[in-house]
This record gives C-alpha cells, structure tokens and sequence, in this order.
C-alpha cells in the first residue's frame, strides 16, 4: 500500500467533490495499480485526459505509481497538438464524427442540423455504443460517466450542459468545430446527407398550403425525408448562426 499526491486541472475538476477541485489531495493505492486506475478511482474517465505529469516528468496510463509520488492530470488537449510531450490517447479524430446515448437524441438533431455525421438509438447497450465508437472511430458523446471508463473507449466526451441548445454550444466549442460547419446538409431524423430535390418529385407528399408558398425542397438520401424553409426555418437558422458566429459559442437556451 502506498499514497500519492494528485491534482486534476480546468474542466477535470467538474467530475471531483468540492473539496477536491483545484487542489491537491492524497490518494492511497494497493500494489499493482496504475495510474489509470488510480485517476479513475478519482470519477474521471480517461478519454477525458490527455497528459499525466509524474515528479514533472510525463507517463502513460500503464505507469505504476510509487509513494509519495506527485501527479498532476490534464484534460484532453483536442484544439492543438501536444504529441512532443506525451499523448496518453491515439491522435484526435479529424473526420469528426459522433456516437450519442440515449439520453442525447436532441443533441443528435442539433449535431447532424450542423452537418456532422451523428449516430444515435434510443434503444442500444453501452457495449454497443463502445463498439461503435472504436470501430466506426466516432467521438462517444455521454451524459453517463461510467461509459467512458471502459477499457476499449479512445474518443469519448462528457457532456455538462443538460439544455440540448447549450449541448451543441458545448460540443462545438470543446472539439474546436466552427470550422466544419456544414449545416443543412444532414437528415435530422435519420442522419442521412440531403439532396436538392425538384418540387414535381415530392408534390404529392405536400401539404395544400406548402405546395402553395414554396417551391425549393431537399429530401434525404436514406429516409426520403423532404425540407423545406418553412416557418420553424427560422428558429433553426438563429440557432445555427449563433454556433457560426460566437466565440463563446454559447447561444442563448430556447426550444425549436
């Protein structure tokens, strides 16, 4: 049995008690342990960190702590590459594409309304979503901890924000996406890629008043979902166009 000192920095503090944020604390641990295991004793999943500093000097997830040593523990570093020191993690997903849980489907609507590739069921294991994650190599979006501390996740992500607009704020701004907006060209409901489609095509699926005042449509490639800008377009443009435009990203809390 021995006991280190461990300190967590920025947002890793949001997964301590209070008493153990921004500050350094003692931790005793039994032979055989790792550092892994002793930051996730702690309630941090490791997708969340990105370097580990022991004495000063970095280690991996395999390294086996000795007492009295002192640790520090960052949080993943997405937006710039810190490779040169130490990456705990394989290298940052850049075809950014997400997984969600089930308790995320509106975020879902959100991510694929701003043109990212989102997988989502409300009916699907942690074991699939793991699966998922690691073979499709998407971004594990969660609102459960515990999913992030198993083994085989690489890319997963904590979601804080509970308010499904402030969701997708957050998601953009963590994974630095400004850039890879491509809004309305993702199916909500299916995630599918959409197409201009001619009015002729999908007439007889049209209600009377919209076969009227609109004459631009897209329809999904999958689902053969049909868009329109009708009158919800607008809700959906505001929000989008605070994401574009923000540098907090951070757009005020509504519904669609």
């Amino acid at each position: 049995m021995g006991c280190l000192r461990i300190r967590f920095y920025a947002e890793l503090n949001d997964f301590l008690t209070p008493k153990r944020r921004q500050v350094e604390f003692g931790v005793p641990f039994a032979a055989g342990a790792t550092i892994k295991d002793i930051v996730e004793s702690c309630n941090v999943p490791h997708t969340e960190v990105d370097l580990i500093l022991v004495n000063g000097r970095s280690v991996d997830f395999e390294y086996a702590p000795q007492d009295g040593d002192r640790v520090s523990v960052y949080p993943v570093f997405e937006s710039f590459d810190i490779t040169p020191v130490v990456h705990l993690r394989p290298a940052p997903l850049r075809e950014t594409k997400f997984v969600l849980d089930v308790h995320l489907g509106k975020l879902a609507g959100l991510l694929r309304l701003l043109g990212f590739d989102t997988v989502y069921c409300n009916s699907v294991t942690d074991a699939e979503l793991a699966r998922v994650s690691v073979e499709e190599r998407r971004i594990l979006l969660t609102r459960d901890r515990g999913i992030l501390k198993r083994s085989r996740v690489t890319h997963g992500y904590y979601v804080r924000e509970s308010n499904p607009r402030r969701q997708a704020a957050e998601v953009v701004r963590r994974f630095d996406l400004r850039g890879q907006l491509k809004p309305y060209t993702r199916c909500m409901r299916c995630n599918g890629l959409l197409q201009p489609t001619p009015k002729a095509e999908v007439l007889d699926r049209l209600e009377p008043l919209t076969k009227l005042y609109y004459n631009e449509f897209h329809q999904c490639t999958s689902c053969r979902q049909v868009y329109w800008q009708g009158s919800h377009f607008e809700a959906l443009r505001q929000f989008v166009d605070e994401i574009a435009n923000s540098q907090t990203a951070s757009p005020a809390e509504s519904t669609f």
